[in-house]
């Protein structure tokens, strides 16, 4: 494979990176916006994913309005911001019931807006104009976009939204008038239009040379397809190469990304392909942004002493022995897309059956593959999963049944209808969730979570769920309720765990993350730094020098952790299946 990095030849205006989380979507897609801009092109890099760290790479403060790079003429950076997105998006709406709406009206259309559905559909809005004439004043369009499942959803709404929008032109849905819908229905069909459009729109996954990684990418390719947006490109990200192959672990690093890239699923052998070597430095700043696809190695800096791990420090047998302490509950683990919140979470399901709990796993990732990860049956543990497509026709067809009793054949057909918006499946998906948080009343659940975004996300629709239990039940004197967000905010009821990687992005975003939580009064129980090269005693000087960059993400991790964090240590294979995850449980 050539050093060139082909996809900067011939790009098309629009190009969407998208990949498993931790691939380095964030890190590609502005190494190439950088050096579109570089070439004399007017670019635009925006960000679709909420939890992304753009700011931080480029020493920026990101806005909903295009900010310029110093340092990169022609280059400016756009965030969607959902909040900002979903509040102008109100307004246009409760504009276009005009003057003559009552008070009760307007408060009515305000409330019906008010969820996370809302947030959705507006960031949708904001990324559909830049599809259409938003993009007119610049060469090309980069799109950072969310982890695989959200970025699947995002790109799937210019479909779904224009079928719903055909010809219904009735009353109110669940984001209120259709009159806001109807307006940007014109806006929806070009952006459909342009994501379809293969001289137009490119898109490029990303991932790293590793078995699931790349599996994930091939299971993208395939849904991107069936959605009509056959024009992909791949690129593999962080290739390792020994420097010194008599060093067992180098060696081994190597041997694993060579064997993920012969095995490489046939649906991505057959796309154009670039591929980025690993750096010693994390892709922070212009000049490792610039230097990240270069094919020049990138110098290595000299080393004052040998990093070292801290002398005492838990693994994973002693973080599950201090959750067995409780005879039931919640267990969430939650962390940027990509730093093995699946395997962590499989793990410790199995820890607490081997301790003799009754124990129920389960994820709300729709990336996620639990069966995969365990690869057998364990007595003691069933296995599940929130099936955003399953759940949201089991909640259809209960309201159906609810409430078309007494209806008209046509009526009912209008409540169908109704209940074909794209924003029933958030709905659905929080009445599974919170069943699934309930069922900790008795036993042990385990809940592997969708990258960090869209678990926000889920914890949004919780909360405003709890806001309007609590204005129903006000003056009603007798009787308590208990919400999810209650349940989520009960230390006794509910384990926060924190999973992170040992590198400066994924440790921000979960101090990011642990901020969001504390704001919404849930106290994170424990933080988990997963792949650990620290005590592989590597004397391969690449990866000395990422050793010592790892060091000094665990001084950063021990500021914002109440405790220290339990480390999981780096394996020569994938930890996949019973045998290899009770493994890593016993350090």
């Amino acid at each position: 494979m050539s050093s060139h990095f082909t996809l900067l030849d011939a790009p098309s205006k629009y190009l969407f990176f998208t990949g498993k989380g931790g691939v380095g979507k964030t890190s590609i897609s502005t190494a190439v916006a950088i050096a579109l801009a570089d070439a004399g092109k007017k670019v635009l890099l925006v960000s679709t994913d909420s939890a992304s760290n753009l700011d931080e790479m480029l020493d920026i403060e990101l806005s909903n309005r295009p900010v310029t790079v110093p340092g990169v003429p022609g280059l400016a950076v756009l965030n969607i911001d959902p909040d900002a997105a979903a509040q102008n998006y109100r307004i246009r709406v409760v504009e276009q019931m005009g003057p003559q709406a009552s008070a009760d009206e307007v408060a009515t259309v305000r409330e019906q807006l008010s969820g996370a559905c809302t947030t959705e559909i507006a960031t949708f809005d904001e990324f559909s104009s830049l599809l259409s004439h938003g993009g007119d004043a610049y060469d090309h369009v980069v799109f950072d976009t969310a982890p695989t499942g959200h970025t699947l959803r995002l790109l799937s709404l210019p479909k779904a939204w224009s079928g719903f929008l055909l010809g219904n032109d009735r009353g109110a849905s669940c984001l209120g008038p259709h009159s806001g819908l109807k307006m940007q229905e014109q806006l929806f069909n070009q952006a459909f239009a342009s994501l379809n459009d293969a001289s137009l729109t490119s898109i490029v996954l990303v991932a790293r040379p590793d078995a699931g990684a790349l599996g994930e990418a091939a299971r993208t390719s395939a849904e991107l397809v069936a959605l009509g947006l056959r024009h992909q490109r791949l690129v593999v990200n962080a290739v390792f190469k020994a420097s010194d192959r008599s060093d067992p672990i180098a060696a081994a690093l190597e041997d694993q990304g060579q064997q993920a890239l012969r095995d490489m699923p046939e649906v991505l052998q057959s796309l154009s392909r670039d591929q980025v070597p690993l750096r010693a430095v994390d892709s922070v700043g212009l000049d490792a942004l610039r230097g990240l696809l270069s094919p020049e190695p990138t110098p290595l800096p000299s080393l004052s002493s040998a990093p070292m791990l801290p002398q005492e420090y838990q693994g994973l047998s002693d973080l599950v022995t201090e959750l067995a302490k409780d005879e039931h509950g919640l267990i969430m683990v939650m962390g940027k897309g990509g730093v093995g919140k699946t395997t962590i979470a499989a793990a410790l399901a199995l820890g607490l059956v081997k301790a003799g709990k009754s124990v129920h796993l389960s994820t709300t990732d729709p990336a996620a593959h639990l069966s995969i990860t365990l690869n057998a049956e364990v007595p003691g543990l069933s296995v599940g999963r929130i099936d955003p497509k399953a759940e949201t026709q089991k909640y259809v067809d209960k309201i159906v049944a609810a409430k078309s009793v007494g209806m008209t054949p046509a009526e009912k057909e209008l409540l169908i209808e109704d209940l074909r918006s794209p924003c029933t499946e958030e709905v659905a998906v929080f009445h599974a969730f919170s069943h699934v948080v309930s069922q900790a009343r008795s036993a042990f659940v385990v809940l592997d979570t969708a990258p960090t975004g869209h678990s926000l996300l889920l914890m949004d629709a919780t909360g405003a769920y709890h806001r309007q239990m609590v204005r129903e039940f006000e003056g009603r004197g007798s009787g308590r309720i208990v919400t999810p967000l209650m349940r989520l905010q009960d230390g006794d009821y509910t384990k926060i765990i924190l999973v992170t990687l040992p590198e400066a992005t994924p440790v921000s975003q979960a101090a990011a993350l642990q901020e969001d939580l504390r704001r919404a009064k849930i106290e994170p129980f424990a933080w988990v730094v997963n792949k650990s090269l620290l005590a592989t005693r590597t004397r391969d000087p690449m990866l000395q020098v990422r050793l010592s960059n790892e060091q000094r993400q665990l001084e950063r991790i021990a500021s914002h952790a109440s405790h220290p964090p339990y480390m999981v240590p780096w394996t020569p294979e994938p930890p996949l299946g019973v045998a290899a995850l009770e493994q890593l449980i016993e350090g």
